[in-house]
């Protein structure tokens, strides 16, 4: 799928590659970016223009948000982009490592620099700064493909579980899966809860059973602190006995635990939705268990993109056409504040320079060096990384560093925005 705007830059219906080729060849559209990839028509506006409905969907993760952006025309639900937004995984380990440097200066006979707690306060209903951060990634994605792309709807799983369908614990039958969606919700939580494994051998390439700990011949009862999940083997060996009975007495203690992870990212997830809704769009919620069911009903393997292309109750019963390739965006942020470098025990080694241009390259531009001799001689695509003495070094595609390629062998394809753009091949 080629991204379309109009001679104004505003989104039309994009197209398929061979259109955009076309569009190049005979002079009406040209190129305006490249990752991702973009054209825009000299000869047309939007308001000339025929639209179909778009939506987008959105699956978020802790790691990785999936993407999805189906096309509901007249032939049928088409796929036309998969993706997904890799978010930054260090934002919390460098506040650690701040904080302790600020700890440390304060009891060293050094320069003595006051706690200043008055400016660190959190607004009212605030996130912290790594599940903030994963929000403002994912708008900021989401908010770039909608400047490319007409949408006019979109979907988001805003939380893992659906609380209400957990609501009746005694709900007949649930310890063998059936009740509300077949029981994916009381199975999604309890699989997320106990790591998709068996809590008494750990085996987790065979079906999973729902199992009380205190079987219900013992006055155990079908609340979800009682319930887990066990292999059958464990499962019958286990019989009428008790967790603890039966050798686990941790298992009663673990049970009882709030899952603070799925707690996190449903706080996360409902903040995106209020932050979705803002800009007068549709928007259409749903559970992670019925994600699950809908993408196991078409036979997708596990995967965010997947995930993303079955959130909501929009999600048709077949899809007619699935791309070749996934975009991966990863978020790589625009350079650091830190101007002073410190060892381990916090004294100053190194000062940024305050320049940040160099030769014409900045630290995140995509560039493409052709090195005519030496270790990598070859063509080498990818964010580069620029140094004042003309010697840059470059992650390629596959996370491959070059080092010491000079700034002559060196051309601008993109200019950096705070992001990697890849693509790789949809799992079959």
């Amino acid at each position: 799928m080629v991204f379309v705007l109009d001679q104004h830059k505003k989104p039309l219906m994009p197209c398929n590659e061979k259109r955009a080729r076309q569009l190049l060849e005979c002079g009406r559209a040209v190129i305006h970016k490249m990752a991702p990839f973009t054209i825009r028509l000299k000869d047309r506006t939007a308001d000339e223009s025929a639209f179909q409905p778009l939506r987008i969907k959105c699956d978020p993760g802790s790691k990785t948000t999936g993407v999805a952006i189906i096309l509901e025309g007249a032939q049928g639900p088409q796929v036309l982009l998969l993706g997904e937004i890799v978010h930054k995984a260090d934002i919390k380990a460098r506040l650690d490592k701040r904080r302790s440097l600020r700890r440390g200066r304060r009891h060293r006979k050094t320069r003595y620099r006051p706690p200043r707690f008055q400016n660190r306060q959190r607004k009212g209903g605030g996130l912290p700064p790594s599940l903030e951060a994963r929000v403002d990634q994912t708008l900021h994605a989401l908010a770039k493909i909608r400047k490319l792309a007409p949408i006019t709807d979109l979907s988001v799983e805003h939380v893992k579980f659906d609380t209400q369908k957990l609501q009746n614990p005694e709900i007949s039958g649930v310890e063998y899966q059936q009740g509300t969606l077949l029981g994916y919700e009381v199975r999604e939580y309890l699989l997320e809860k106990w790591g998709r494994a068996c809590v008494y051998c750990g085996a987790t390439a065979v079906p999973l059973e729902v199992e009380h700990i205190v079987p219900k011949s013992r006055g155990g009862s079908n609340r979800m602190s009682n319930l887990t999940l066990a292999c059958p083997a464990c499962n019958q060996t286990k019989g009428n006995q008790t967790a603890e009975e039966f050798g686990y007495p941790q298992i009663q203690a673990q049970a009882r635990k709030p899952l603070k992870d799925a707690a996190l990212m449903n706080a996360t997830r409902w903040r995106l939705f209020e932050q979705l809704k803002a800009p007068g769009l549709p928007v259409e919620g749903g559970s992670g268990a019925r994600t699950k069911m809908q993408r196991m009903a078409h036979g997708f393997p596990k995967e965010h993109y997947f995930d993303a292309l079955c959130v909501g109750e929009s999600t048709p019963e077949r899809f007619t056409q699935i791309p070749a390739f996934v975009q991966i965006w990863t978020a790589k942020g625009r350079g650091a504040r830190q101007m002073c470098g410190t060892d381990k025990y916090g004294f100053p080694i190194r000062h940024r320079a305050r320049r940040k241009v160099y030769f014409g390259f900045q630290t995140g531009d995509w560039v493409q060096a052709i090195v005519p001799r030496g270790k990598y001689a070859g063509t080498h695509t990818g964010r580069v990384l620029v140094r004042a003495n003309g010697r840059f070094d470059m992650a390629s595609q596959g996370q491959r560093v070059v080092q010491g390629i000079s700034y002559q062998y060196c051309r601008i394809i993109q200019r950096g925005d705070g992001w990697q753009y890849e693509q790789k091949l949809v799992s079959a």
